[in-house]
């Protein structure tokens, strides 16, 4: 049994094992190999958002993922243990509760705050570097301003007021532009005038975030102080106390109060690593030195990825970069590499990695990024750099935990968000109480089963119907467009009727707008208007009125997407027999009637409301619609999520189904499903 150890389930860890877990399963290899994760946490953070949590932007769930549930259903032993050493003669993992043999390791334990000897600088400050110091920070502020609200000493209260985020690159500008975004909001709730709040952002570099151009970084600065933050570079933080923080400028040395310290300036490899990094070649703050295939340099079997490893790519000055990507492109390498050592197929990866760019947010509404290729990259700012921070997210999500965390990261970020704090505003958080939709999705339900009802009693379950139904609705829009002789609209004069049903296939029109629609049929040449018609090659869009446009009203209008491959399914499989005509008729009507009674009922919500705009579609496809029954279409959008949850079935029936779906294996596999 070959046995490989990764200890961390960070980014570059779980990463890792996911890979290799994979590898070795397409292989078929795993009943000869075991994997095993080890961590003193039962879950995965997503470190790069503590910020959003810290000041209250996110719920604190969102940044955590089980790990139970991203490797459910791998074979991948995951070990909830503190490694407390390792012994690299007997490739021995040493833990609180247990040893564990290796004969692959991967070092992925991460990093940790360095306070680089400032005095006070651990005992005092707030750090930001877990899910933890997070949530605790988020407290932390809050308390501040409760209490603030309440206190009557002018100094005490100043002190309660006062933050200082320590660092300006990316983690303490992310914190501090959170922290002044969240500010006039805590501000109105505890009656605290903007003015008392002091937040300042202090480091001893020149600029803000200096690896991004000087461009991006006076952004950066502009942005935080348009904020009210005030930003103090080039000055060294030389103390830290129960209520201040000494800076240093120059020679001279000045004291500050501060109720509220924040570190975030700087990081050096855990203390697991840091204990391996004194027995092997190592770097400064832990690192530890690795060949081009990410193996120790001192033990061929020992693999360090993501914060942990220091290596220069070919061609480049500096050791990579302690980032997110670096996880990611590094634990893909240790992933091959391995399967090549274990197989002896193949060949080792090289590790030169090509960074896509970095990007750093000031609040949830506004962030600068340069990105692009590894050789060509440009500066972006505001909505689209806020964009790709987003897509960026969502991409790792997708390696990471699939469809389920995406849909948690989507709802978390967009359509829960309170106080518009997001670089799309308010505009899609559900505000809006669902019972409010309620009649809406009633009234939706009831018009379907009165469709399909009309239906059974024109005798769409006794004759095949389809044929003029179709072709009805086609020689009108054909008659209107000057593609027949004005003259053939006669022969279809009997089947007036069926041309109005069919172009208001989605529902049933009332007594005159289905005669306003006969009489339409009847003098289309000379009455009708064509408002435009634009073949775009793959479809045609088509939008007319069945009478004089000035004399037009709504019931009149009609408009029809005409797509060549959806002519030719009609025509050769629909129509291609009686029988199959007569299965189709009978399968519309029972849709129908099965679509409203869910929707009245609240019953499989989601699915009603998503067969119906499938209904729709095919409607204004072949027959084309009047827009008088377009509501369907946004009544359908309305109510398909969560429409169902007030006064419905689905209420008691969802939470059952999903409470029995995600203890199916391979839902749980492929996490097709929704938290």
């Amino acid at each position: 049994m070959t046995k490989i150890v990764v200890i961390g389930a960070g980014y570059a860890g779980v990463l890792a094992t996911k890979k290799l877990e994979k590898k070795l399963r397409k292989k078929k290899l795993l009943d000869s190999c075991e994997i095993t994760l080890i961590d003193k946490h039962p879950y995965h953070t997503m470190l790069t958002e503590l910020h959003e949590v810290a000041a209250c932007r996110v719920g604190e769930e969102s940044i955590k993922m089980n790990l139970d549930q991203i490797f459910a259903e791998r074979k991948v032993n995951v070990v909830l243990d503190t490694v407390t050493g390792v012994d690299l003669n007997t490739n021995t993992v040493n833990g609180k509760n247990s040893n564990y043999s290796y004969d692959y390791l991967v070092v992925a334990a991460g990093s940790k705050p360095t306070y680089f000897g400032v005095e006070g600088a651990e005992q005092y400050s707030y750090k930001l570097w877990s899910y933890d110091d997070a949530v605790k920070l988020r407290d932390r502020i809050h308390d501040c301003f409760r209490l603030a609200a309440d206190e009557t000493d002018i100094d005490k209260k100043k002190e309660l007021l006062s933050f200082y985020v320590v660092g300006a690159g990316f983690t303490g500008v992310e914190m501090v532009g959170e922290l002044a975004e969240y500010t006039p909001i805590l501000c109105k709730r505890f009656g605290i005038d903007r003015e008392d709040v002091t937040i300042v952002d202090v480091d001893g570099l020149s600029r803000p975030v200096p690896i991004l151009p000087e461009k991006l970084s006076n952004k950066v600065d502009k942005r935080l102080r348009k904020m009210g933050v005030d930003v103090v570079m080039n000055a060294s933080v030389v103390g830290v106390g129960e209520n201040f923080i000494k800076l240093k400028k120059g020679d001279e040395v000045s004291e500050h109060v501060a109720g509220t310290v924040i570190w975030t300036a700087g990081i050096e490899s855990s203390e697991i690593t840091s204990a391996i990094a004194k027995e092997v070649k190592s770097g400064g703050r832990g690192r530890i030195e690795v060949d081009e295939y990410l193996r120790s340099v001192d033990h061929e079997n020992v693999y360090v990825i993501g914060d942990n490893m220091l290596f220069t790519a070919p061609g480049q000055e500096r050791p990579v970069p302690q980032m997110v990507e670096n996880a990611e492109h590094s634990a893909a390498a240790v992933a091959n590499n391995i399967m090549v050592a274990i197989t002896g197929e193949g060949e080792r990866v090289s590790y030169n990695p090509k960074f896509h760019g970095v990007m750093v947010c000031v609040g949830g509404r506004y962030g600068v990024a340069r990105g692009g290729m590894a050789n060509h990259q440009i500066n972006f700012a505001s909505f689209f750099a806020m964009f790709a921070k987003h897509f960026i997210n969502i991409i790792y999500f997708i390696q990471v935990m699939g469809w389920t965390k995406v849909f948690s990261y989507l709802k978390h970020e967009f359509f829960t968000i309170r106080n518009n704090r997001s670089f799309l505003g308010g505009h899609f958080s559900n505000k809006t109480p669902s019972f409010m939709m309620v009649p809406l999705r009633v009234w939706l339900g009831a018009v379907w089963v009165f469709e399909g009802v009309m239906k059974i009693v024109e005798g769409w379950l006794q004759k095949p119907m389809l044929e003029g139904f179709f072709g009805g609705a086609n020689s009108w829009f054909d008659s209107l467009l000057g593609r027949i002789d004005p003259n053939a609209i006669n022969a279809v004069s009997s089947a007036t009727t069926e041309v109005a049903d069919a172009v208001a296939s989605s529902t049933v029109q009332a007594a005159d707008a289905v005669a306003s629609a006969s009489t339409a049929v009847a003098a289309a040449a000379p009455a009708g208007t064509v408002i435009f018609d634009w073949n775009l090659k793959l479809f045609e869009l088509i939008f007319v009125s069945g009478t004089d446009l000035a004399k037009a009203t709504i019931s009149d209008l009609a408009f029809k997407i005409q797509v060549p491959f959806v002519d030719w399914i009609v025509e050769n499989m629909v129509l291609s027999s009686d029988a199959m005509t007569m299965f189709m008729q009978g399968f519309i009507v029972v849709l129908q009637i099965l679509i409203g009674l869910g929707l009245m009922g609240g019953c499989f919500t989601f699915l009603s409301a998503a067969v119906s705009l499938v209904l729709q579609a095919m409607f204004v496809t072949t027959t084309g619609l009047y827009l008088n029954t377009f509501w369907m279409i946004f009544a359908g959008l309305a109510v398909m999520f969560g429409g169902g949850r007030s006064i419905g079935i689905d209420y008691y029936l969802m939470p059952w189904l999903k409470s029995k779906w995600k203890k199916v294996k391979w839902a749980r596999k492929w996490y097709l499903y929704n938290d």
